[in-house]
């Protein structure tokens, strides 16, 4: 996996060179043709076409992650909209650089703490007015998958780990992970938020 830094004039920061030694810079013009799917790219807002860059970048199977210098709750969720797994300060620190990379390779989603409870806690406030229709609706999803991937993709909605839902479902993690992938693809959802968020308003979850 190559770590990209997109900028107008393809520099790189000293924090991005210190946190990820072997960073290789980019300009938006020719990052879709560097990049292969895998990659994790770090696209800074201040290039004009950052948002049809990390649509294009999250549809090849890169990891994108946008870099801004002032970050704010509609851009963030903009970036996610369109793809990107990670929102952060242009100037972070190469240690929350490398805590950004090690969340999102691992499928999480990094907006920062207190974003991230504002987006979660909107949503299930929004999903708890809903009428009866959503949890048909909900239950529905439930069906497109066998019994297996039912109670995987329930225990991570639930919040469980890939470790404790092997546990709970005495399985291997692998098993778990092997799950999930079928799961992503019949659901059509990129990661565990948006699984999270697609099945809340069940009645299953709901009775939790």
């Amino acid at each position: 996996m190559d770590h990209w830094f997109v900028t107008m004039d393809g520099s790189l920061k000293a924090r991005w060179q210190k946190a990820f030694p072997d960073a290789r810079p980019s300009t938006p013009n020719v990052i879709e043709k560097n990049a292969r799917s895998g990659d994790l790219v770090w696209v800074a807002t201040t290039v004009a076409s950052w948002q049809q860059l990390t649509q294009h970048l999250a549809l090849m199977g890169a990891t994108v992650v946008i870099l801004s210098y002032a970050p704010n709750d509609k851009e963030a969720l903009k970036a996610l909209d369109l793809g990107g797994r990670g929102y952060v300060h242009t100037l972070a620190t190469a240690d929350v650089l490398k805590q950004v990379a090690l969340v999102v390779t691992n499928q999480g989603v990094w907006v920062g703490q207190e974003l991230l409870a504002k987006v979660i806690g909107g949503t299930f406030k929004a999903l708890s007015r809903r009428t009866e229709e959503v949890s048909t609706a909900g239950s529905d999803y439930l069906d497109l998958l066998t019994e297996r991937e039912r109670g995987v993709a329930l225990a991570v909605a639930r919040g469980a780990t890939n470790k404790e839902v092997a546990r709970q479902l005495e399985i291997t993690e692998r098993t778990v992970k092997a799950h999930l992938s079928a799961i992503f693809k019949k659901l059509a959802v990129r990661d565990r938020l948006q699984l999270m968020l697609k099945l809340s308003s069940i009645r299953e979850l709901a009775s939790y």
